[in-house]
């Protein structure tokens, strides 16, 4: 499988998805649009001169939307930020639009592969990408609550003094404040997290309520310290990147289209799938409590309510 990759959009969320690319060998080829194209020219310089310390021979260069055409991947990092005074759903409109017009330019160039989005916010998106390229559901998929679920174990890895590897949890829903955490699937190594907790001293089940909401207040924690974040996320698109490419049929939270595997609405929103070089090949379907049922079908509630303001907004 030819391991090239496009990623539309050089900001601090692009260039960390190619630099951890670079440092992990994970792909053959980098090329990088921007509507910025000397921006896009710098940083493909920048990292090639970084080659020499790279566990593998690569391509890196700037590109346009032609490049898309023998690519199995793009992913796009592409996006504004929300303006002062702007409406959460203003910005969905400008970067829907966004969205619409790099998905057309992605399919003129003749593009019949995966494509990943990582623009915020992202279920969102990643449905108006699905619909504008007319591509199957298994070929559109978003970063989803992948970086959450990181965040997750890692936190809970700390409770219990447990490597991360070892932490097996996942955070479902939109990728944002209706997230949760599915802790009545959470295991560390084969032994349920509750289990776990009531055979070590100094910790308390209530240190999974605080965990849940340190997890869905750590982007703006780190915002408020450093404006954005990138790093995190730029090593999950890498994970879910290499699942790809060396197909894996690995699971990992995404943001994916429910049609029925749980009872929510035919929305984009964060779910275990299995993933592989063929994009999304099913969605694996856990049983949840009865409170989990509900979280998630009030997170789909709130991105279906966005997602018909925003169609209802480009119709007029």
């Amino acid at each position: 499988m030819n391991s090239k990759v496009v990623i539309v959009g050089t900001g601090m969320v692009g260039m960390s998805y190619a630099y951890a690319l670079i440092n992990q060998g994970t792909v053959e080829e980098i090329v990088l649009i921007d509507v910025n194209k000397e921006k896009a020219e710098g940083e493909a310089m920048d990292l090639n001169h970084g080659l020499a310390f790279a566990p593998r021979k690569m391509i890196i260069r700037s590109g346009d939307y032609d490049d898309c055409g023998d690519a199995p991947l793009v992913v796009i990092t592409a996006g504004v930020n929300q303006k002062p005074g702007e409406s959460r759903l203003d910005l969905l409109s400008r970067n829907a639009s966004i969205m619409r017009a790099v998905t057309k330019q992605i399919m003129d160039s003749g593009f019949d592969g995966i494509i990943m989005v990582a623009s915020n916010p992202v279920d969102i998106m990643a449905q108006v990408v699905y619909e504008a390229s007319a591509l199957d559901k298994s070929k559109i998929i978003g970063s989803g609550t992948s970086l959450d679920t990181a965040r997750l174990r890692y936190e809970v890895s700390k409770l219990v003094n447990i490597d991360v590897r070892n932490i097996h949890a996942y955070i479902l829903g939109e990728h944002g404040d209706s997230e949760f955490v599915c802790w009545s699937n959470a295991y560390v190594g084969a032994k349920p997290i509750n289990d776990v907790i009531d055979s070590l001293s100094g910790i308390e089940h209530d240190d999974l309520e605080r965990i849940t909401n340190k997890v869905r207040e750590a982007a703006g924690e780190i915002i408020k310290r450093k404006d954005s974040t990138y790093y995190g996320i730029g090593m999950a698109l890498v994970r879910i990147t290499a699942a790809i490419f060396n197909n894996e049929n690995r699971i990992l939270p995404l943001s994916v289209l429910n049609q029925g595997e749980y009872d929510c609405e035919h929305i984009y929103i964060g779910l275990p799938a299995v993933i592989n070089k063929d994009g999304i090949h099913h969605i694996v379907t856990m049983r949840l409590s009865e409170d989990e049922k509900k979280k998630l079908r009030h997170s789909a509630s709130i991105l279906k309510e966005h997602a018909d303001a925003l169609k209802s907004r480009a119709n007029q």
